[in-house]
C-alpha cells in the first residue's frame, strides 16, 4: 500500500514537473484564420514559400497559390495536378510539381507568371511519377521528392536517383543535403551520391521528418513518433525536451528553425510547438489559442519574422514577432477584463468571472511569464477597478469593496456594489463609489474599516475623481457630471451640483469624469470639455480640441511619464509627449491591432511601464510593449500586383513582376512599356503591401501622372479604376503607409494609351488635306456664291430700282391722284360757288323780271297811265341793275378756273363772239336749261333759240354736231 502511495506521488510529482516545464508564455499573438473560401481553393495547405517581394506562394490540390497580402491567386498545372511543395530560388523561379508533372513558373514580360514544363528533361521511362513532397534548393540545383524517386535539376539536366525503399524525406541543414528512405535511414549528398550518413546507427525505424540547424555543427532531428534527436557529424542523440510526453501520443510532422534559440515543431493533432534550444516550452499554438486546425503541415518563417502555418484545413498567419499579444485568463470560459493591476510580482486581472492572477518571473515583458492564472477566493462575479492603498490590493466587485487577503478577498463594505477607490491625501479617509451613492471607509494602519455611507446623494456613481481642493467629481452614465462638496468629517454632503447640457455639456449621456494635467475634464461623446472654476460651467478644452476634436471619448488615463492613453470609438491610442511632431509637442499613436475588441462602456488601460500596457477586451486582456512597438523598424514597402484594361472582357497586361531581359527587377524597364488602343482605354489598378502583420495599419495614396493633378487621400482601398482615358502616357504611382507614418517608396508602372484612328498623324495629315481642299473649295464656291450674289445683287438692285421707278410711278400718281382729287375737291368748290352765283343771278333775273311783271300789273290795276314813264326811273334802275356786269365778271373769273380757261380760249378762237354770246355758251357748258338761260340773259326762250343758233353759226358747226359736246371738248 505505501508502494502503491509512493508510485502515486512520484506520478504526481513528475506530471506536476512536467506541467510547470511545459508552461507556455502567457501573451499569445494574433491569430489570423484563412480559409478555403479566403483562397477559393482546396482546402489543405501542403506548403509555403516566399519570394523576395514578400510575395507568398502556397502548395495546393487546385494548384499554386499566391498571395501579396490583399488579393489570391491561383495558378494551376498543365494538367492540373495537385501541388504538394514549392520552392522559390534567388531568380525568383517558383519549383513545383505535381503527378507526371514538374517545372517552374516565372514571370513572361508582362510580369504575368507562367509555367514552364522540366517534364521533357527526364528519361522516357522517369516521365510517370507520383507527387512530388519536397522540392529544395541546394547549390545551384534543384532537387525534387517523389516517394520513388529524386530528381536533381543541374545545368538544365535532370538526373534521378531512385529510392531503395522509399523516400520520405527531403531537406537541407547546414551546408548539406539530407534524405531519409524507408530502408536505409538518413542518408546524404556527396559527390553526386546518396550515401549513409549515420554509420551503423539504426535510422530508418526513426522515420525522421525534419532536419534544421541546431548550434555551430549540430543539428536538431525530429522523427514521426521517437521525439527529437541531436546530429553531430554521424552520431545521433535524443534530445529531451519538455513536449516530449506530447510528443509521444502525436505525430511530427515538420519542424522549422524561427529565430535564435527558437524551434517550431509542427503535429499532427497537438498544434504546433515552439522551444528553445534547452527544449522548454516557450509558445504552444492550438484550436484553443486560434489555430483553425492542430494538423500542421508547413512552417514558415516570413521576412518580418512572423509565422504561416499550412493546415490541414486552412491556412493560419501568426504574428509572432509583434508588440501585441493577447492574455487569455481563461481559454475554456471567454471572460472580459475590466481591470488589472501588477502587485507583490503578481499581474491579477479583475474579469466578468472574478478576480485572477498569476505570479510573475524576472521578464521585463510580463506577456513574455509563463504560468497558468489562478482564480482568488471569494471574488466570483464582476471584478470593476483594483487599486494598491497604502500597501494593500483593494478591489471594486459587485458584491461590494473587498482587500486581498492571503490571496483570499476579505470584504469591507457589503449591501452594494462598489465602483472604484479615491483615497484622500493626508488622511485616513479613502472615497468609495457604489451603485447607491458614495461611502466611507477609514484606513488605520492596514485596517480597512467601512465608516458608513455619506449621506445627500443617492445615484450609482460608475465614475470619480478628486481635484487639487479634494473636491469629488463623479458621473452616471444617464444623468451628467456632479460636483461634491464633503463635510469636514466627509460622512456627509454639504452641497453638490449637477452638470448637464445646461452647463455646458453636449450631453448627459456617457460622460467620465478624470483628473488629468490638473484639470478637471469630461470625456464625452463630442470630444473632451474642461470644467471652467470661473464660469462654473464645463467648456470644451482648448488644450484637448486639437487632439480629439469631436471624437467620442471612452476612456483616459495618465501614465506615470504624462502621456495620455485613451479609447475613443473603439480605438486605442496614446498622446505620447516624448516624441514630439514636426509642429506639435506630441505624438498621437493609434494601435489598429485592438481596434473594436473592447467591451463599450466598459474599457479600461491600465499603463504599468513602457514595456507593459494592459488593455481590456471582450476576451482576457490585450499587452502591448509599447517600447518595442514604437522601436521596431517598419519599413513599408509596396506592390503594384495586378493591371488590367477594361472594355466588353478584361484583359491583363500585367502580373505584378517587371521584369528587364528575362530578370525579375523592382522597377519597370524603360523598353516594356505597354501600349494599348485607344478601344482598351479604361484601366483597373490592384495594389497591396507584403508587410501581412500590419494590414489593419497600412493606407495607400495614389496618382496618375498625366490625369491627375495631385495625389490621393490616404485610404485603405487596395484597388483603382480610371475609364475612358484620353491617349496619351500615363505612370500610375502609389504609395503605403502604417499608422507610425512610416512610408514606403512609390512604385509607378508606366503605359500609353493609343489615339483612335481618327486621332492619328496620318488621320491628322488627312484631316489637314481635307481642311485645305475643303478651304478651297469653300473659297471656290464662296466666290462663286459671291459671284453669284453680286449678279443677284445687281438684279435686285436692278428690281429695287423698277420697284423704286413704279414706287415713285405709283407715288407720282398718287400725288396726281392727290391732286386731281384737289382739283376736283377745288373744282366742286368752284362749281359750287359758280352754281351758287348762277342760281344767284338767276334768282336776281327772276326776282326783277317778277318785280317788273307785278309793276306792270299794279299800274294797270291802278291804271295808272303811261306806267312805263311814270315808273321810268324803277324801270331804269331795274334794267341797270341786269345790265350791271360785276356779276357777270366774278362769274367769268370762276367759269375760267373751273373750266380751264373756257371762256378765254373762246375768245381766243372765236374772236367774233359777242359777250352775250360768250354767256350763251358758258351757260350751255354749265348745261343749263333754255328757260334758265333765258332767265339769266333777261331773254325769252325764242331768244334763246335764236342766240344759239347764232352761236352755231359763228363757231362754223355742222348740224351733226351737238352745241354741248363740242363746248366741252373745246378745253380738253
Amino acid at each position: 500500500m505505501l508502494i502503491k502511495k509512493n508510485v502515486l506521488l512520484i506520478i504526481v510529482f513528475l506530471a506536476l514537473t512536467g506541467l510547470a516545464v511545459a508552461q507556455p508564455t502567457i501573451g499569445i499573438p494574433a491569430i489570423k484564420n484563412y480559409t478555403h473560401a479566403d483562397y477559393n481553393a482546396a482546402t489543405e495547405i501542403w506548403d509555403v514559400n516566399q519570394d523576395k517581394n514578400g510575395i507568398l506562394y502556397f502548395a495546393n490540390d487546385e494548384g499554386l497559390l499566391s498571395f501579396d497580402g490583399s488579393y489570391w491567386k491561383t495558378y494551376q498545372m498543365p494538367n492540373k495536378a495537385s501541388i504538394k511543395s514549392v520552392a522559390v530560388d534567388p531568380s525568383g523561379r517558383i519549383y513545383c510539381g505535381g503527378q507526371d508533372e514538374i517545372g517552374y513558373f516565372f514571370p513572361d514580360k508582362d510580369g504575368i507568371l507562367k509555367f514552364h514544363s522540366l517534364k521533357n528533361l527526364l528519361p522516357q521511362k522517369a516521365r510517370q511519377f507520383a507527387d512530388i513532397w519536397n522540392i529544395v534548393l541546394f547549390n545551384n540545383e534543384v532537387f525534387f521528392r517523389t516517394i520513388e524517386c529524386i530528381f536533381e535539376l543541374k545545368d538544365n539536366e535532370l538526373k534521378t536517383f531512385d529510392a531503395p525503399g522509399g523516400w520520405r524525406l527531403l531537406s537541407k541543414a547546414g551546408s548539406q543535403l539530407y534524405a531519409e528512405d524507408k530502408d536505409s535511414g538518413l542518408m546524404i549528398f556527396k559527390s553526386g551520391q546518396w550515401q549513409h550518413c549515420c554509420g551503423a546507427s539504426p535510422t530508418a525505424e526513426l522515420q525522421v521528418t525534419g532536419i534544421i540547424d541546431y548550434k555551430k555543427d549540430t543539428l536538431l532531428v525530429t522523427t514521426l513518433k521517437k521525439g527529437l534527436f541531436l546530429m553531430t557529424g554521424s552520431s545521433l542523440i535524443k534530445k529531451s525536451t519538455a513536449i516530449d510526453n506530447i510528443l509521444n501520443n502525436d505525430l511530427v510532422t515538420c519542424t522549422k528553425k524561427i529565430a535564435d534559440d527558437r524551434y517550431a515543431v509542427g503535429s499532427v493533432a497537438k498544434g504546433l510547438f515552439i522551444i528553445d534550444g534547452k527544449g522548454n516550452l516557450v509558445e504552444r499554438l492550438s484550436i484553443n489559442e486560434g489555430l483553425q486546425n492542430n494538423n500542421i503541415h508547413a512552417v514558415l518563417i516570413d521576412h518580418d519574422k512572423n509565422l504561416w502555418l499550412g493546415l490541414e484545413n486552412g491556412l493560419d498567419f501568426i504574428n509572432y514577432n509583434t508588440s501585441v499579444k493577447h492574455i487569455y485568463i481563461d481559454k475554456e470560459n471567454q471572460v472580459k477584463s475590466n481591470a488589472a493591476i501588477v502587485f507583490n510580482k503578481k499581474l491579477f486581472i479583475g474579469t466578468s468571472n472574478g478576480l485572477y492572477s498569476i505570479p510573475l518571473d524576472q521578464q521585463k515583458d510580463i506577456s513574455k511569464s509563463k504560468g497558468i492564472f489562478t482564480g482568488v477566493g471569494n471574488t466570483k462575479g464582476q471584478v470593476y477597478n483594483l487599486s494598491e492603498i497604502d500597501h494593500n490590493l483593494a478591489l471594486a466587485h459587485q458584491d461590494g469593496a473587498m482587500l486581498l487577503r492571503n490571496n483570499r478577498a476579505e470584504p469591507i463594505t457589503t449591501g452594494q456594489g462598489a465602483w472604484m477607490f479615491k483615497p484622500i491625501p493626508n488622511s485616513n479617509d479613502i472615497i468609495i463609489s457604489t451603485y447607491t451613492g458614495l461611502q466611507l471607509v477609514k484606513n488605520v494602519n492596514g485596517n480597512f474599516t467601512s465608516a458608513g455611507k455619506i449621506e445627500g446623494i443617492y445615484e450609482s456613481l460608475s465614475t470619480i475623481a478628486r481635484d487639487n481642493t479634494n473636491t469629488i467629481w463623479a458621473s452616471h452614465p444617464y444623468r451628467g457630471i456632479y460636483k461634491i462638496q464633503l463635510s469636514p468629517d466627509k460622512k456627509k454632503i454639504i452641497i453638490y451640483t449637477q452638470y448637464t447640457e445646461k452647463n455646458g455639456l453636449p450631453s448627459i449621456l456617457n460622460n467620465q469624469v478624470y483628473f488629468i494635467k490638473n484639470k478637471i475634464i469630461a470625456g464625452t461623446e463630442k470630444g473632451i470639455f474642461e470644467y471652467s472654476a470661473v464660469k462654473n460651467k464645463f467648456i470644451r478644452s482648448a488644450w484637448f480640441n486639437p487632439i480629439f476634436g469631436d471624437a467620442t471619448i471612452e476612456y483616459l488615463t495618465e501614465d506615470k511619464g504624462g502621456n495620455i492613453w485613451f479609447i475613443s470609438n473603439q480605438r486605442v491610442g496614446v498622446v505620447d509627449f516624448t516624441k514630439p511632431s514636426a509642429n506639435k509637442p506630441y505624438n498621437v499613436v493609434y494601435f489598429p491591432e485592438m481596434a473594436g475588441q473592447m467591451v463599450k462602456g466598459s474599457g479600461f488601460i491600465y499603463p504599468y511601464d513602457a514595456e507593459n500596457i494592459f488593455v481590456g477586451s471582450a476576451n482576457g486582456i490585450f499587452h502591448l510593449n509599447y517600447r518595442q512597438y514604437i522601436a521596431t523598424e517598419r519599413t513599408m514597402n509596396v506592390l503594384l500586383t495586378t493591371v488590367k484594361t477594361i472594355a466588353e472582357k478584361d484583359s491583363l497586361i500585367f502580373g505584378g513582376y517587371f521584369m528587364k531581359n528575362n530578370k525579375i527587377t523592382d522597377v519597370q524597364y524603360t523598353k516594356h512599356i505597354p501600349t494599348v488602343t485607344n478601344h482598351w482605354n479604361s484601366f483597373h489598378f490592384e495594389y497591396s503591401s507584403t508587410l501581412f502583420a500590419q494590414k489593419s495599419n497600412e493606407e495607400f495614396t495614389y496618382k496618375l501622372i498625366g490625369f491627375d493633378k495631385d495625389w490621393s487621400k490616404w485610404s485603405p482601398k487596395t484597388e483603382k479604376d480610371y475609364t475612358n482615358l484620353p491617349y496619351g502616357t500615363y505612370t500610375f504611382s502609389i504609395k503605403a503607409r502604417n499608422n507610425l507614418g512610416n512610408a514606403s517608396a512609390p512604385v509607378s508602372y508606366t503605359f500609353k494609351v493609343e489615339p483612335a484612328s481618327y486621332q492619328t498623324a496620318w488621320a491628322y495629315f488627312f484631316y489637314v488635306l481635307m481642311i485645305t481642299c475643303a478651304i478651297f473649295w469653300a473659297a471656290r464656291a464662296q466666290h462663286k456664291k459671291f459671284k453669284a450674289h453680286e449678279k443677284r445683287h445687281e438684279d435686285e438692285q436692278k428690281r429695287l430700282q423698277y420697284l423704286h421707278s413704279l414706287e415713285l410711278d405709283r407715288n407720282e400718281k398718287e400725288i396726281i391722284a392727290l391732286k386731281n382729287d384737289n382739283l376736283e375737291t377745288e373744282l366742286n368748290y368752284k362749281n359750287k360757288e359758280l352754281a351758287t352765283v348762277t342760281m344767284h343771278l338767276v334768282d336776281r333775273g327772276r326776282l326783277l323780271l317778277n318785280i317788273k311783271d307785278e309793276l306792270m300789273v299794279l299800274t294797270k290795276r291802278l291804271n295808272i297811265p303811261d306806267p312805263l314813264y311814270q315808273f321810268r326811273s324803277v324801270f331804269k334802275l331795274l334794267s341797270d341793275t341786269d345790265k350791271n356786269n360785276d356779276d357777270w365778271n366774278h362769274f367769268a373769273i370762276y367759269f375760267d378756273q373751273v373750266h380751264n380757261n373756257f371762256l378765254s380760249t373762246m375768245k381766243t378762237k372765236f374772236p367774233g363772239l359777242s359777250s352775250t354770246d360768250l354767256k350763251l355758251c358758258a351757260y350751255l357748258r354749265l348745261n343749263l336749261t333754255s328757260k334758265e338761260i333765258a332767265q339769266l340773259l333777261n331773254i325769252s326762250l325764242k331768244g334763246v333759240e335764236i342766240s344759239r343758233y347764232r352761236v352755231r353759226k359763228k363757231l362754223n358747226l355742222s348740224t351733226d354736231v351737238h352745241l354741248y359736246d363740242f363746248l366741252i371738248d373745246i378745253t380738253n
